[in-house]
């Protein structure tokens, strides 16, 4: 007789907060619950990910908590032993650094294959730095584009920049994303590139008590480099 087939388990992706802030305050009880059902996790740093597991005061000790890195050298992931729990039937979280798993994150690769391997992906609630801050822009939130991180090198730049004329004229908002180090020489690439009408929504700290974000021309945004 044929083995009867194992229920497999439920890959939940975890949102955590976009700053060591109170994740009570950004996160929805069921979420904190479910997170407290679990005791094994895939994520990109050990570390970071069971900081956030002692700030959600999860009831079991870290010794009980296994936590799978994500091996990003790898190709496609292709790292089996993260989908061995899965398949025997237990629940796993799969967690981002910041904000919510498969969004400019290396998870998205892991949930690919979960759909391969017919897993139920679960996603929670939580924040998107990129969608609240199109939430919070005024700009065109019906179309969008997102582009995640730009070219470093600038002549690369540039052309992406360029690029997105033909999208703005049918009123469509380009989202991108940039590491702190850098904002400064983007945002002087873009005063260069873009047209002076040109809306540019900055946003950064976003959830944090340094929160900015704001909306302005780019010749509004040229007058303020200057002064």
């Amino acid at each position: 007789m044929p083995e009867a087939s194992l229920t497999k388990g439920i890959l939940y992706l975890i949102p955590t907060t976009l700053g060591n802030d109170d994740v009570k305050v950004f996160l929805p009880e069921h979420v904190i619950n479910i997170i407290d059902t679990l005791d094994e996790f895939i994520a990109e740093n050990a570390k970071t990910a069971r900081q956030f597991l002692k700030q959600c005061n999860i009831s079991k000790p870290q010794s009980q908590i296994t936590v799978n890195e994500l091996d990003k050298h790898a190709p496609k992931f292709n790292q089996p032993e993260l989908f061995d729990s899965l398949l025997n039937g237990k629940n796993v979280g799969l967690m981002s650094e910041a904000g919510c798993p498969g969004i400019a994150d290396p998870g998205a690769e892991v949930v690919a294959i979960a759909h391969q391997k017919d897993i139920k992906v679960v996603p929670l609630t939580g924040p998107s730095s990129i969608l609240l801050a199109l939430m919070a822009s005024g700009l065109n939130g019906q179309q969008f584009y997102f582009h995640g991180y730009l070219p470093k090198e600038k002549g690369e730049c540039i052309a992406a920049i360029k690029k997105w004329r033909c999208t703005h004229k049918n009123n469509c908002s380009q989202i991108f994303i940039e590491t702190p180090y850098r904002n400064q020489q983007l945002l002087q690439l873009l005063i260069e590139t873009c047209q002076p009408q040109t809306k540019l929504c900055l946003a950064k700290e976003i959830n944090m008590s340094t929160e900015q974000i704001q909306t302005k021309t780019i010749a509004h945004w040229k007058k303020k480099s200057r002064s």
